[in-house]
């Protein structure tokens, strides 16, 4: 029983729903309401229910890319779950959220019910959105922010359709979409493989790079315009950290090496999650107790903040997410030539067709490293691009 809850808890990803539930408390602070702990519950209970929903119809469709793209860190292509299992998961996660929806109100039911159909289309065939290029990069940040987004907003008893919710709404969406761009370095390998065209594997990593930075600059100015009472420290500070983005992507675009790849996609994610905990506390203490949160506390937390996403950011990028378990270091002359043969078939050879002049190992997305070399890690502990 313990071990199934183990591989329940790895299933719904922590990293993304913590992620989920930030959205979810801006919703509830940008109607005004960022402490009420019914509305935040019922808010989190729905957004479970999505999201084990959404990954379990998203490692059903995807078992063989994560073969090859996560060995060994998803239960159904490690095999610790069945099909069939996923599938109960599946269906009872979304009649879960569906029901706790319900107690919020009939809007939100409906965006929950959206959600869910949205979700179920970027992955499972035949629709299955996440073949096709850009329209996959757009459609999955309508599911992972929009929905926790409006169900914080209408579980604080706000509309849906104010002007002012959409708008920040527009300006989240827009960064997402600037974030999960760089997701597809991750996963360049199987999606090739498999014939995965992502905008990535369509375009190359400059241009990646470039429409993720418009995406991140454009979303920052747009949620600073639509933030309540906006404040020079907030301004600043979301501003540093944009700069701080550009600086990352433009490294990201001109590497060739697969660990440092790596460790700038995990920078950036590190920023993307410190300017949302700005924003949600710029909203939570203008929201609350106004008299206690002075102009210095204020102040003094805004930069707090900005201190503890820059810096873990730096260090993120200058030496890459900690691993535990290191492949001990052998001679190259050793390894077996047949061992490492299918690099150059499976995934050399396809480069050469889905990147055009990416084709050369040291162009390629990932380097022309397609496995773990001596002394390199085996698998990291955590998962910190999203």
């Amino acid at each position: 029983m313990i071990t199934r809850l183990r591989l329940l808890a790895l299933l719904a990803r922590p990293a993304v729903i913590v992620l989920l539930i930030m959205y979810a408390a801006v919703g509830l602070a940008q109607a005004g309401h960022p402490q009420d702990p019914v509305a935040a519950a019922t808010a989190v209970a729905v957004i479970a229910g999505f999201l084990l929903f959404s990954v379990a119809c998203n490692d059903l469709a995807d078992e063989k890319i994560d073969r090859v793209n996560l060995p060994g860190k998803r239960p159904l292509a490690a095999g610790l779950l069945n099909r069939r299992e996923f599938t109960v998961i599946g269906a009872v996660a979304g009649a879960e959220a569906l029901a706790a929806s319900a107690l919020i109100s009939w809007p939100a039911t409906l965006v929950t019910a959206a959600g869910l159909a949205v979700s179920a289309g970027y992955s499972i065939r035949p629709v299955r959105l996440a073949d096709r290029g850009a329209v996959a990069s757009l459609v999955l940040p309508a599911c992972y922010v929009a929905v926790p987004y409006l169900l914080g907003v209408l579980a604080a008893g706000g509309r849906a359709g104010d002007p002012a919710m959409l708008a920040l709404l527009a300006g989240l969406y827009l960064g997402f979409i600037g974030r999960i761009l760089l997701k597809d370095f991750r996963d360049v390998r199987g999606d090739v493989m498999f014939g995965k065209r992502t905008f990535l594997v369509r375009h190359g990593r400059v241009a990646t790079c470039a429409i993720s930075a418009c995406c991140w600059l454009t979303g920052t100015a747009v949620i600073l315009a639509a933030t309540r009472d906006l404040t020079v420290p907030l301004t600043v500070a979301e501003a540093s950290c944009a700069g701080v983005v550009l600086v990352l992507l433009r490294a990201l675009a001109r590497t060739a090496n697969a660990r440092r790849e790596e460790a700038l996609v995990a920078a950036t994610a590190i920023i993307g999650r410190g300017m949302l905990a700005l924003l949600l506390a710029h909203l939570s203490m203008i929201s609350a107790h106004s008299g206690y949160w002075g102009t210095l506390r204020y102040d003094a937390v805004i930069a707090a903040l900005a201190a503890f996403t820059i810096g873990p950011a730096i260090t993120m990028a200058r030496n890459g997410p900690v691993s535990r378990c290191i492949i001990p270091a052998w001679p190259r002359s050793a390894v077996k030539a047949e061992s490492v043969i299918w690099a150059g078939e499976a995934v050399e050879g396809l480069a050469g067709a889905a990147f055009g002049d990416f084709g050369a190992p040291s162009a390629h997305p990932r380097g022309g490293q397609v496995r773990p070399g001596p002394d390199e890690p085996l698998f990291q502990v955590a998962d910190f691009r999203l």
